[in-house]
């Protein structure tokens, strides 16, 4: 992509203190966007800000707990009100609880429904709210929701995590279909990560091994690997350029749309 073709957009990306969050955090501050930091992590956002501050780029922290539509309201305002304006919605913040079937809890399916649904579906709503004419940014914008492999393969042990996922999937089309019809000028894609050596991607190598699918952490990376043409795991940087990518003009015409980031491991 062009350099700096982000300069004058302003992003918001959720769970962006560290992780895939934080790896799309800098790509965007690379391409030129100004950053505001989303999560429920303070200490770390307030690092991850500062450190983009520290290279030059116009950045922030907002405390922001997905599920609560009240802070929500308070990061929107304050990325439009300290960074100038809201382009660019990042929704990245997402939890996996590993679960055979057979051993699943309601209230780990609950909460990740709640985190991984209710929290998307509120940051399209926000995003849209502000981004459309007359919205407090108004200028339309780009919405970019991070999905999962597994909303395409069937993965042992994940059944919350990829319904979860599968439902992201399905919610980015409906949005950009409404988003177009109803003038917004906002586009809405997602994004299909695979499995990145992140704290929660080896959190669930951890899991797979406890639950008896893997003897041990390697064994269940091998696992992955093995079922992935391009034979590694992803990187963060893998995925971040993707996200840069679709949340540019770049893919200016390119609205409800799936992009797999996982080596082709989910064709």
């Amino acid at each position: 992509m062009v350099e700096k073709s982000l300069a004058g957009r302003t992003a918001l990306v959720t769970g962006g203190a560290r992780g895939i969050g934080a790896a799309i955090a800098q790509a965007l501050a690379a391409l030129g966007a100004s950053v505001m930091i989303g999560d429920i992590l303070a200490d770390v956002g307030r690092e991850t800000a500062s450190t983009l501050a520290k290279s030059g780029v116009k950045s922030g922290f907002a405390q922001l707990d997905v599920t609560d539509e009240a802070q929500w309201e308070k990061a929107v305002a304050a990325t439009v009100s300290e960074l100038g304006g809201f382009d660019i919605l990042v929704n990245n913040a997402g939890i996996e609880i590993t679960s055979l079937v057979i051993d699943v809890k309601p209230e780990d399916l609950r909460r990740m429904c709640d985190v991984n649904i209710v929290g998307v579906a509120l940051g399209m709503k926000h995003a849209f709210r502000a981004m459309r004419p007359g919205g407090a940014a108004g200028k339309g914008g780009s919405v970019l929701n991070i999905a999962s492999v597994a909303a395409t393969i069937a993965f042992p042990a994940i059944v919350g995590y990829s319904g979860t996922k599968s439902a992201v999937d399905r919610m980015t089309r409906v949005a950009a279909m409404e988003a177009g019809k109803l003038g917004y000028g906002v586009r809405v894609n997602c994004l299909y990560p695979g499995l990145a050596p992140t704290e929660m991607g080896m959190k669930l190598a951890a899991d797979m091994v406890s639950v008896g699918l893997a003897a041990d952490i390697n064994a269940a990376v091998a696992l992955v690997v093995e079922q992935t043409p391009l034979a590694r795991l992803a990187e963060v940087s893998d995925i971040a350029d993707a996200a840069a990518f679709l949340c540019s003009d770049a893919s200016r015409f390119v609205t409800g749309a799936g992009l797999p980031v996982d080596g082709g491991m989910g064709m």
